[in-house]
């Protein structure tokens, strides 16, 4: 009877628990060039507006990885350049999390 109540409970609990759950935040991706920078003045994140190649669409999205921030530091992604970009919709921001030169690097 012992084992009966937790196992009941889990039967219980579990619907209800993937009822609670948020939905997760959606991930999108494209390759687009380049067309501004903007670094935070404490260098901790940047604001970057990429066009995107199939929709010619400006996307604005948040970097804040320290390799990407490097990069853009030491100007080995620059504007112009072409990139491949994840990034997760959290409401009306894009968080990125890959960006990487097309090329390499």
């Amino acid at each position: 009877m012992t084992r009966l109540i937790p196992a009941a409970l889990v039967l219980f609990l579990l619907p209800a628990l993937i009822l609670t759950a948020g939905p997760a935040a959606a991930t999108e991706k494209m390759v687009g060039v380049v067309y501004k920078i903007e670094l935070a003045a404490d260098g901790t994140s940047a604001d970057v507006t990429v066009l995107d190649n199939k929709t010619d669409e400006k996307i604005h999205v948040l970097v804040d990885d320290d390799l990407t921030l490097d990069k853009f530091k030491d100007h080995r992604i620059v504007i112009d350049d072409e990139v491949r970009v994840k990034y997760d919709v959290e409401g009306d921001k894009k968080h990125a999390t890959y960006f990487r030169k097309t090329a390499g690097c």
